[in-house]
């Protein structure tokens, strides 16, 4: 890889002191609204969460405490093809580190890995082995993060070809892995499509794009079954597709002018995606949910809401398109997602590891990174690390 000084120019996260003083005047004059219905989380964040959320936010949230923890790992501003893109390398430890890209989607950030990245960059200081050392590698999406929004929607195959600039020609990896979640589960699975040089394996928690059914290739029984649990799973989950796909700039004038209004947006998916149907808190801590947000509030939320004008234009493949790279697929019970058969991915991956997990949700990162991580080095020490 070529030396990370010499990549971009230098990032350091620190919002200025009057953008922190204006998001507190707001908190402060917050105007909550009646309970639609009971507070169970059915009907989205329940008052009473609101309520402690808002409080919590002033009183007790201290977000130069997470620029420490973000600066604490290197960062860079990367521009490819006219788009600035932030990302935080970790060189790993050893001779010869595995280049992982990793990449997450809405409504998460990179905050979701922070907590693997000296695990997988320095597996022997956490009871691993050198050997299986990563140079992690997390960019955000254009408009995600600390990533400037794009000029105009930007779709997920454009993202992929930002991804292979970035592995091979910005950081001249001559081989590397990638590991994706929601948006970065397509974007990755479109970079194992269309890019699949130097690309060694992928690791997946959603199934990435659909295949083209065809009468040469119908449904089975199996696959036909989970399509119908599928379809009524996502009945009272994808509304926000609906919104964010169709009308994102209405939104977002709430989500930029009202801190609570955008924390209940997002926070709501870490409670259904997590733990559907519990009347529970989201089992996060509200320090770790209110550092997502606070990245959403201060690059603005409109932009990563524009991804979704192209939900149904992209997850679709073409007849006889098949990703040749080496993929594993990680499902978590409690996700939105509903595990796919095996032989529905088959139709359009080369599927070398399908595991559904007995726990956790659509945020492995956070909620099952004890799980995430051995997977990681087991999979793609079997994909990418054997000899030549």
């Amino acid at each position: 890889m070529i030396p990370i000084d010499r990549v971009g120019t230098a990032f350091r996260a620190e919002a200025s002191a009057e953008t922190l003083a204006d998001l507190r005047r707001r908190l402060e004059w917050t105007r909550l609204p009646t309970e639609q219905a009971g507070p169970d989380w059915q009907t989205g964040t329940p008052l009473t969460y609101a309520s402690r959320l808002r409080d919590y936010w002033l009183h007790e949230f201290d977000w130069r405490r997470w620029e420490a923890r973000i600066n604490a790992y290197p960062q860079r501003m990367v521009e490819i093809d006219g788009q600035q893109i932030h990302v935080i390398i970790e060189s790993g430890s050893g001779e010869q580190p595995l280049p992982l890209v990793m990449t997450n989607g809405w409504p998460g950030s990179f905050l979701e890995f922070i907590d693997l990245i000296d695990q997988l960059a320095h597996p022997e200081k956490h009871g691993g082995r050198i050997e299986d050392a990563f140079t992690v590698v997390i960019p955000s999406l254009p408009g995600y993060g600390f990533s400037p929004p794009p000029g105009a929607p930007i779709s997920p195959a454009e993202i992929a070809r930002l991804w292979w600039k970035l592995m091979t020609q910005t950081l001249g990896c001559d081989r590397y892995v990638a590991y994706g979640s929601d948006w970065g589960s397509l974007v990755t699975a479109l970079l194992a499509l269309d890019y699949p040089e130097r690309l060694d394996g992928i690791l997946l928690t959603s199934p990435g794009f659909v295949p083209t059914i065809t009468e040469a290739a119908p449904l089975t029984k199996e696959e036909a079954s989970w399509q119908q649990r599928a379809d009524r799973a996502m009945r009272s989950e994808s509304g926000y597709q609906m919104v964010q796909g169709t009308k994102p700039q209405s939104l977002a004038y709430g989500h930029t002018d009202s801190p609570i209004g955008l924390a209940s947006w997002v926070i709501e998916k870490f409670h259904a995606w997590t733990i559907p149907g519990s009347h529970e808190d989201p089992p996060f801590r509200m320090d770790e949910l209110l550092a997502n947000v606070m990245l959403y509030w201060l690059n603005g939320a409109v932009a990563p809401m524009r991804l979704y004008f192209f939900l149904q234009d992209v997850t679709t493949i073409a007849p006889g398109r098949k990703a040749t790279v080496p993929a594993g697929f990680l499902f978590a019970p409690g996700d939105l997602v509903v595990p796919p058969p095996r032989s529905w991915l088959e139709r359009s991956f080369n599927v070398a590891l399908y595991r559904v997990m007995d726990s956790g949700g659509h945020f492995p990162g956070m909620d099952n990174a004890e799980r995430l991580v051995p997977e990681l080095r087991a999979f793609f020490g079997r994909t990418a690390r054997q000899p030549e």
